[in-house]
């Protein structure tokens, strides 16, 4: 059933959180006494970040204020999804939010990320994110139809992964302060992914914040950051798109499974019918049966629906599309990150997260360089 795999495709959205820390940092130990007594005495020979000689003159540290990051992704997030809606060749849509029920679907992705950055104000950075990504779905699932005795049953099951491609674009905001090596950092981005599967892209949204602590060497351009924190990403719920059928499922293996499954649901109505017959009027006025018989008919019929209309497209799956509408959300959108970076000099870094706990999971690596401007 790698159809219904390549619907929920549109659940996924490649998040495109890529923190580097760097940060200003206010210079209060006796043991810097002589960089305080330097950094007031030079001359800030950048433009930006605006009030950038003021601020050095107060003895903060300041980054170099532009830089390029070049990032390696990867993410598996567990989703949530609501509201499925399937039709095909732009005929009517079908409600399968009762008949398909998903036991489990996951999202995972892969990418490179280009971050250009440049602190703004001293303690604001501001940065665009170019992204590519190899995106898959893999979800079990199943056809559920209620029986005589309104007990739901599985009438098939299935599990399949669908790739597609995405691409990214965005920006995003850190306000950044430090104070003798501690600092805080409150980074959040908002960014649209082009998935090959939607009609648009998606949207996201992604809130880090994070507290570390840098600890430099005996050469104070060469430190070591390390943080923990959160990551909290917020996605468009409704997504839609159109698909060619011949591209994302075997009609050969898939035909026979159609034809199986129209005859499950021909008995299930059977059954449902017999025992509506069998009661009495009276039974029948009963508002827990009709409540009952009209359930089991919704769900007999949408399933019908589904499939005849698939057993049509599939006669000519050639030229036919599928169309499908859905609403998905994380299933926590919170999770705890650690992370770490090397800095070599003031121009050259490495950085490595990873997130974890929750219902997502996810490592960003990367390599850092930054210039005045």
């Amino acid at each position: 059933m790698r159809i219904i795999t390549a619907i929920f495709v549109g659940a996924f959205l490649f998040s495109t959180y890529i923190f580097g820390q760097v940060a200003p940092d206010k210079l209060v130990f006796k043991k810097d006494t002589t960089m305080i007594d330097s950094l007031k005495r030079s001359e800030y020979p950048y433009v930006f970040p605006i009030w950038g000689e003021k601020v050095q003159k107060l003895g903060i540290a300041l980054p170099l204020s532009a830089g390029l990051s070049v990032n390696y992704l990867w993410q598996e997030s567990d989703l949530l999804i609501d509201n499925l809606m399937v039709g095909f060749n732009n005929g009517p849509m079908t409600d399968l939010e009762e008949v398909i029920r998903l036991s489990s679907s996951v999202s995972n992705a892969s990418g490179v990320n280009i971050r250009p950055d440049l602190w703004v104000l001293p303690f604001l950075n501001v940065y665009g994110i170019i992204a590519v990504a190899k995106t898959s779905t893999a979800i079990e699932a199943g056809l559920w139809l209620p029986d005589s005795s309104n007990n739901w049953q599985e009438v098939t099951a299935f599990s399949s992964e669908a790739n597609f491609d995405a691409q990214t674009l965005g920006f995003g905001l850190t306000p950044t302060f430090g104070v003798g090596g501690g600092w805080m950092a409150l980074d959040m981005n908002f960014a649209w992914s082009d998935v090959s599967a939607l009609d648009k892209p998606a949207f996201s949204f992604v809130f880090g914040p994070r507290l570390g602590k840098t600890f430099k060497f005996k050469n104070p351009d060469r430190t070591i950051a390390l943080w923990v924190g959160g990551f909290r990403l917020s996605i468009a719920s409704a997504t839609s798109g159109s698909l060619n059928l011949s591209e994302v499922i075997p009609v050969d293996e898939l035909q026979g499974g159609v034809s199986q499954g129209l005859q499950r649901v021909e008995d299930a109505q059977m059954q449902v019918d017999a025992w509506w017959n069998g009661l009495s009027p009276l039974e029948q006025q009963n508002p827990a049966n009709k409540a009952r018989y009209e359930t089991a008919n919704r769900a007999i019929d949408r399933a019908s629906a589904f499939l005849t209309n698939l057993d049509g497209a599939l006669s000519n799956a050639g030229s036919a599309t599928v169309q499908y509408s859905l609403e998905k959300s994380q299933l926590n959108e919170w999770n705890f990150i650690v992370g770490s970076q090397f800095q070599l000099n003031r121009s050259l870094m490495f950085r490595g997260e990873f997130g974890f706990l929750g219902a997502r999971k996810q490592f960003i690596g990367g390599i850092q360089y930054r210039f005045g401007l």
